[in-house]
């Protein structure tokens, strides 16, 4: 009689927490929609330039166009072929409401042109990713005719191209500001949380003393303090380094909590006694230990700085022109009042690319949220 052993099976590889997270993240329907909706919004921020037809400040000094309607493009010939072009605009009266209105004009005939460059034209050359000269474009039109494919604002200028600029301070400016209100409170919280005694002291007064004042009202306070005509560059880092200022401090007080927790664990004291220096015990034993927090919270704060630098250009105090973002632009939907739902309702897409960029950066936040917690992982 035969007895036959059951097959060896190879033991199961073990997963570092890493893996693990990132398994749990990519369960996550939401999670993926978001990182979807993020990558196309940061590959729009990326090729900007190349997106856009016009430059971001730039309209016609002969004709000027205001509050144009989106541009209809004929895609075929009429032989049937496929060719897209456009036709001229022609301003008329509208005898009913005495305004200005613009249509096509069939005499003038303007094929849709694919990589085309317009480098003598001032306002069409870039920089790609911030070095690269150049002033190729996806698609354009010859001088004779419009392309608005989302109309175009009070001033003529293209509302498709200037949304695509918007998009590089809107997209980056929460990263940035996020970044260093990361480091203000890391290093602050830290301090506090190690040290205690009179740097704890003055570090969480000054939290106190910061969360006591309302954010909006003390962001226009500080920006107030600065000329509105000032350099839009130094707009921009002035508004970065307000964003950061007063929001470190929610960050410094869970990074206290967690230190305080940490510099008692067996670990720490090991360290201590081996010698390390104060900065290498919080530097890569007690802050590593607050990853986990840390890539949350970025995640969860970068939507919020994106809300409220465009609530910042909506009423006016924030990125100046001759640039925009997303918040500056909607802001002329405001100006139009109930006359934007009627006759040019375009001018509300900045708000459109907000609540996507929002959405996306919330739920890829919840989604490491969960992947974190090893109560939800599925």
């Amino acid at each position: 009689m035969t007895t036959t052993l059951p097959a060896k099976t190879a033991p199961k590889k073990s997963q570092s927490q890493w893996s693990i997270v990132r398994t749990q993240f990519l369960r996550n329907p939401l999670a993926r929609a978001g990182m979807v909706i993020l990558a196309f919004l940061y590959l729009i921020t990326l090729f900007a330039g190349f997106l856009a037809p016009y430059g971001l400040a730039e309209y016609s000094t002969t004709d000027r166009i205001s509050w144009a309607p989106p541009t209809p493009i004929h895609w075929r010939d009429a032989d049937g072929k496929f060719a897209p072009y456009v036709n001229g605009l022609k301003r008329e009266i509208d005898m009913e409401t005495f305004r200005d209105k613009y249509v096509e004009d069939p005499a003038v005939v303007c094929p849709v042109n694919f990589f085309v460059r317009n480098p003598d034209i001032e306002g069409r050359s870039y920089r790609f990713l911030g070095f690269i000269p150049s002033s190729l474009k996806l698609f354009g039109v010859s001088d004779q005719c419009k392309l608005y494919l989302w109309g175009s604002d009070n001033y003529g200028r293209d509302q498709f191209s200037r949304v695509m600029y918007g998009s590089q301070i809107s997209m980056t400016i929460g990263i940035i500001a996020s970044v260093f209100s990361l480091l203000l409170g890391l290093v602050l919280g830290g301090v506090a949380g190690y040290f205690r005694g009179l740097a704890d002291t003055l570090i969480m007064r000054m939290v106190e003393v910061l969360s006591a004042i309302p954010e909006l009202f003390l962001l226009i306070l500080l920006r107030a303090m600065f000329p509105l005509n000032a350099n839009p560059i130094l707009v921009f880092y002035i508004v970065v380094a307000l964003l950061a200022f007063v929001s470190w401090g929610g960050i410094a007080r869970v990074v206290r909590g967690q230190i305080l927790s940490g510099r008692e664990q067996d670990y720490v004291q090991a360290a201590t006694a081996l010698g390390a220096s104060d900065a290498r015990i919080i530097g890569q034993h007690l802050i590593p230990n607050s990853a986990t927090f840390i890539i949350i919270a970025m995640s969860l704060a970068i939507p919020g700085y994106i809300l409220t630098e465009s609530g910042l250009s909506f009423i006016g105090i924030g990125i100046v022109e001759p640039f925009a973002s997303w918040g500056s632009l909607l802001s002329l939907a405001q100006a139009g009042g109930f006359e934007t739902l009627d006759s040019r309702p375009w001018v509300m897409i900045p708000g459109l690319f907000i609540v996507l960029a929002v959405l996306g950066w919330q739920f890829v936040g919840d989604g490491l949220r969960d992947a974190f917690d090893p109560r939800r992982r599925r």
